[in-house]
């Protein structure tokens, strides 16, 4: 059987009878290599499956790739397009390697019934992990087409594998002998192309080195820009369904809250309203959302609910040391010792002690959370906005007790993430909803909601301690982050004596996820104290750290960096409190990719405002793919880091968040953009890595540096207080 491009791209928004293959899947561990075992059903037998499921055999060509007989070639991912340019990326990864100009290329993604499971988008895996197994197929692939088109041309070679003489290029399969050439859709339509790529990816594929890159390593815009640009593009909440309704949820009062009562007979009397009680959820569909949003306030007026003590944003940071969690040591946690850290600070001649606090923060994406849902005879599908779209079909699988085949789950490309849509609660809530009304609910959180009830990036107390013996070398390191995690917690400094440990909390918020999660906090712990430090041995900041630092990588982009902001020179041109101005650096390393950011800074004193002047930002993740893309990735990181160095806080008290919009919680606006000079630092002799995360880390720190140099006033909480700063 030939699959049209038309069965496989139909409208996303639109059911149809379910596609004839369906994918069996494996992953060696959670975070591990991820789509290793991808099999087409409909090409292989039973028993090849079982063997696919038990992790014994590699991807299968056809679970990957189709090749149309218009020629064009579609690459199916579980990969979700939330701003980053993942759809770019894969097609470019899919066209380099079969030869074929991008515009040939199509993407499947985020469809949990038409894609293989590729772990999800985060940790900057998509570049790491999904453009390789990409590449790998279609360089597969491409030597299929190649012996098919060798089979029709009559040609016979003695020798293993296919005849040299015959290549793909420029979207064509070429014979180089006698000029013959045939496109891919020639092949599609002459042979069973599915049928031929039943077979698996040879372990040993050759991939196109990086200096013959035709595709890749060039910038490609996103395939939907316009769509985005002229409004047309349809994000999650823009999905509309026949005869749907829109929904809302009755929300505690606070975190914790237990629903005791509620009059349901308070929302029935509104015309259309449809209540559904499930536990503690309580919510209503309406033909407008205005009626649904209505029917949930009379809900409210009669709901009892039992409410328990939460602490506030004042005691955070007390009550985050005073709560490790007594179950820590029953889960995996990263804890690191080396040498003898006691005799190393004990022979220190100078010691250091400095505690860092940073501050829970929301995601604050474009697009709330939103989803809509239908069920039908043949299951329920979800419409969602989700970096996870095979996790969150399993939160459907559990909440309604369904078997695989009977929860789809599509992920339209969405208004953006950063961490923080990982999980279902908007795609459950609407498919209550739809199974109580009997029709499609369409369930779109308010930003309210969204501020106070998705999760948040974790809080972080830290403790540093270290030592400086007399050449002003670090003699001894302790670090310990309570709460936020592992990201980045080892340094990247070359010490012998070191104790690095991450403790578990007990949290008072839900937290999760966030661009780099972790490493935002330890990154912006480990570079200031190395400021003070520094500040401490007299040793010029950058000297200080060159002094300490192997890693050659992260010394290329520090150096870059301040070579290009000119930090040596503008050290001896600024002097102490030089009119409130400062400069500042800091560098870090996750993910696999480094990154080094210089800044200048001036302080309003009347108001306590930081004003960032300039930032350079050399940045390094192997061989560039998308040198375009890979520039906006490195902005928004920037800019996302302004945001968290200098004004956003989840504030909270009674167990309510007490700033949940966009007017009391402040995200950087255009009026913040501050010149940017971006380094892109191409390693085509490395492999590429992601860069969704690691370009944020550095530029918190690197202010704060240049704060203190402006006033003299150490900075160890994120973000930077405006009352310490006044009248300085």
């Amino acid at each position: 059987m030939k699959r049209t491009p038309e069965s496989l791209e139909p409208d996303r928004f639109e059911l149809s009878e379910a596609p004839p293959y369906r994918f069996a899947w494996t992953r060696r561990g959670f975070l591990g290599s991820v789509g290793a075992g991808f099999v087409l059903a409909s090409a292989i037998d039973p028993e090849l499956g079982k063997a696919a499921e038990k992790d014994e055999l590699g991807p299968i060509i056809g679970a990957r790739l189709h090749v149309g007989e218009d020629g064009i070639v579609t690459v199916f991912s579980s990969k979700v397009e939330v701003g980053q340019g993942s759809r770019a990326q894969l097609g470019q990864a899919a066209a380099e390697e079969l030869r074929l100009p991008l515009d040939r290329v199509r993407l499947v993604l985020a469809e949990t019934d038409r894609v293989p499971d590729d772990g999800g988008t985060f940790g900057s895996r998509t570049t790491g992990y999904t453009v390789p197994d990409v590449r790998k197929a279609a360089a597969a692939a491409r030597e299929v087409l190649i012996d098919l088109a060798a089979r029709q041309w009559g040609i016979v070679d003695p020798k293993p594998g296919r005849p040299d003489r015959i290549v793909a290029r420029d979207g064509d399969i070429v014979d180089l002998e006698t000029g013959r050439r045939c496109t891919v859709g020639d092949l599609a339509r002459a042979h069973d192309v599915e049928a031929a790529f039943a077979s698996r990816v040879p372990a040993d594929i050759e991939l196109t080195p990086v200096k013959d890159w035709k595709v890749l390593g060039r910038t490609a815009l996103k395939p939907t820009s316009r769509d985005v640009a002229t409004g047309a593009h349809r994000y999650p909440s823009d999905i509309v369904r026949p005869g749907m309704l829109r929904g809302a949820v009755l929300r505690p009062p606070s975190f914790g809250a237990r629903l005791l009562t509620v009059d349901e007979n308070a929302a029935r009397g509104i015309e259309g309203v449809v209540v559904t009680r499930d536990g503690d959820f309580v919510g209503c569909a309406a033909p407008t959302s205005f009626d649904a949003r209505l029917a949930v306030e009379a809900l409210s007026k009669s709901a009892k609910w039992a409410e328990s003590s939460h602490p506030s944003t004042k005691d955070l940071f007390r009550y985050l040391k005073a709560n490790v969690d007594a179950t820590a040591e029953e889960r995996p946690q990263w804890n690191r010792e080396t040498g003898s850290l006691d005799e190393a600070l004990a022979r220190g001649a100078t010691k250091l002690e400095a505690t860092y606090e940073i501050s829970y923060i929301q995601h604050a994406p474009m697009e709330p959370r939103a989803a809509m849902a239908q069920w039908s005879e043949s299951g329920l599908t979800v419409w969602t906005g989700t970096q996870r779209p095979h996790g969150v079909r399993d939160e459907l699988m559990k909440a309604f007790e369904l078997p695989e085949d009977k929860v789809r789950v599509i992920v339209p490309d969405t208004g953006g993430g950063f961490g923080g849509k990982h999980t279902g609660e908007a795609a459950v809530e609407a498919a209550k909803l739809a199974r109580a009304a009997g029709r499609p609910v369409s369930l779109r959180w308010t930003r309210e909601e969204e501020f106070t009830w998705a999760y948040f990036r974790p809080a972080a107390l830290i403790e540093t301690k270290a030592g400086l013996d007399a050449s002003g070398s670090i003699s001894g390191w302790d670090f310990t982050c309570y709460n936020a995690g592992a990201a980045a917690l080892q340094s990247p400094y070359n010490l012998e004596d070191v104790r690095e440990r991450y403790v578990p909390v007990k949290a008072p918020l839900r937290q999760g996820s966030y661009r780099a999660l972790a490493a935002t906090a330890n990154t912006f712990a480990r570079e200031s104290f190395m400021e003070e430090l520094a500040f401490a041995a007299a040793i010029d900041p950058l000297e200080f750290r060159l002094a300490h630092l192997k890693e050659p990588r992260l010394r290329d982009v520090l150096v870059k960096a301040a070579e290009r902001f000119r930090y040596r020179e503008r050290t001896q041109e600024l002097p102490s409190k030089n009119g409130r101005r400062g400069i500042g650096l800091a560098c870090g390393t996750e993910k696999g990719s480094y990154v080094a950011a210089c800044v200048a800074v001036k302080i309003d004193p009347a108001r306590g405002k930081v004003v960032v002047e300039e930032i350079v930002e050399a940045y390094e993740c192997g061989a560039i793919q998308n040198p375009g893309n890979l520039r906006a990735q490195v902005e928004g990181g920037i800019i996302m880091g302004l945001g968290g160095a200098l004004k956003e806080e989840i504030r909270f008290e009674n167990g309510r968040v007490t700033n949940p919009r966009f007017s009391m919680y402040q995200v950087p606006r255009t009026r913040d953009l501050v010149p940017m000079d971006v380094i892109l630092v191409d390693r085509p002799d490395l492999p590429s890595v992601g860069s969704g995360e690691t370009p944020i880390i550095a530029v918190a720190p690197a202010i704060a540096a240049a704060v203190f140099y402006a006033t003299g006033i150490r900075i160890r909480r994120m973000p930077i207080r405006s009352d310490a700063l006044r009248s300085v």
